[in-house]
């Protein structure tokens, strides 16, 4: 055992039983020699820690258990995972837990957590990492966490925080969006003022401020219809009802040039209705009307140009049921990872992905979750940079690109769950 120490304890599974010793701990802070305790326990080898070995050429003694699970500490708090106990030798506990099992990058921590040929996903806080950018952005796309009164299990800013959040996260996106880019974010109308039915305005005033600090031009209003959303506000309209349930979340689309902007409406035409089809195989209405005072008229020969499709309302129509989500969440199910509380379909970015990018462009979002946004990017044929905080997060959403060329994963991330 003493001299195959070194390939003995490279086969086990150290880094594993080290992270699940601080993630089961929770809160309380460990010690040294009881995570070496606790680790030899998991191994089935608690005589490990009694093994010294001559090491160098000074051939000093040391335990090579102990030193192994330091060196997997020290992995840990690299990635900012786990913090020391200030005034505490040898004490350490987890850096940041948001929610049960959930763990958060703390400031600074930039990881590949993993990449593909077209794009990478990072785990830490997106204004550190796109700080350091420098590539030009063709598209954000996003959907942040929203000013929930009660929070998810990710965590969420209050609403009086909210516009200070969104423009810090989105201010070194900006400088490196190339004229006529785009913003795209998915909020939620659905925040109400305190005991009261009437809804919060956080919207309008986030709006005005995206212009007036970071000068982006508001382009359109898009609602996502979702009449499967579940019934809300519960309170408002379950209860007192004196609301009408939600069917629907606003996106707003930004850029930060009108005049250059880079959407072509080509590039998402719809399917014709059967009636249009028979209009154009007829050449055309066979009437003449007129309409509002003469503002729209009907000739003989109107809707007859033929044409590869109709162009898209600013109305979208999607369902949250999505089969990426639903293999999201069997891959995390089976690898013992939390599933994220709030997705939404990969329809949502694959529609402005094509509305506003070209190929091989990068797309960006600074609110990773299960990474959908690269997802639909990836098949698209877009480049694209995800960042998010939660690493259990990151793990499950690696699952869903395992089949694209050139994946690699971050090995730390193969221990979680």
């Amino acid at each position: 055992m003493d001299s195959d120490f070194g390939k003995e304890a490279i086969q086990l599974d150290l880094f594993s039983h080290v992270r699940n010793t601080y993630s089961q701990a929770g809160e309380e802070a460990i010690s040294n020699d009881s995570l070496y305790a606790v680790v030899a326990e998991k191994l089935g080898r608690p005589e490990l820690l009694k093994i010294k070995t001559p090491v160098g050429s000074s051939g000093e003694m040391h335990n090579l258990i102990k030193r192994k699970i330091r060196w997997f500490q020290q992995t840990l708090k690299q990635l900012g995972v786990i913090e020391r106990v200030q005034g505490e030798r040898g004490v350490w506990r987890l850096a940041e837990p948001v929610g049960k099992d959930l763990h958060k990058a703390a400031d600074g921590v930039r990881l590949v957590a993993f990449s593909t040929d077209l794009g990478v996903a990072f785990w830490g806080h997106c204004k550190d990492i796109f700080a350091s950018v420098s590539e030009p952005i063709a598209l954000c796309i996003t959907s942040p966490p929203y000013p929930l009164r009660n929070a998810r299990a990710y965590g969420n800013p209050a609403e009086s925080e909210y516009i200070d959040f969104i423009c810090s996260a989105l201010e070194p996106i900006i400088k490196n969006l190339i004229p006529g880019a785009s913003v795209v974010l998915n909020l939620s109308s659905d925040i109400f003022l305190s005991k009261s039915p009437a809804r919060s305005l956080y919207v309008e005033r986030l709006v005005l401020s995206l212009h007036d600090r970071l000068g982006l031009f508001l382009m359109d209003r898009i609602p996502w219809v979702n009449k499967s959303k579940p019934p809300g506000p519960t309170y408002w309209a379950c209860v007192n009802r004196v609301q009408l349930t939600t069917a629907y979340e606003p996106i707003f689309w930004f850029t930060n040039d009108p005049l250059k902007v880079r959407s072509d409406n080509r590039r998402v035409l719809e399917p014709h209705s059967d009636r249009q089809q028979r209009l154009m195989a007829a050449g055309g209405a066979k009437r003449s009307a007129t309409y509002g005072d003469g503002a729209y008229k009907i000739r003989p020969d109107s809707f007859g140009r033929v044409t590869e499709g109709k162009i898209a309302r600013n109305v979208l129509e999607r369902g949250h049921a999505c089969s990426d989500t639903k293999a999201y969440r069997e891959y995390a199910l089976n690898h013992n990872l939390p599933i994220h509380g709030a997705m939404f379909p990969t329809s949502i970015p694959e529609f402005f992905i094509q509305f506003l990018t070209e190929p091989n462009e990068l797309v960006v979002d600074c609110f990773g979750g299960t990474i959908k946004t690269g997802l639909a990017a990836e098949r698209l044929g877009r480049r694209w940079m995800s960042t998010e905080l939660i690493i259990q997060y990151l793990r499950g959403a690696a699952g869903l690109f395992q089949k694209f060329n050139g994946f690699e994963m971050h090995p730390a991330l193969r221990s979680i769950g």
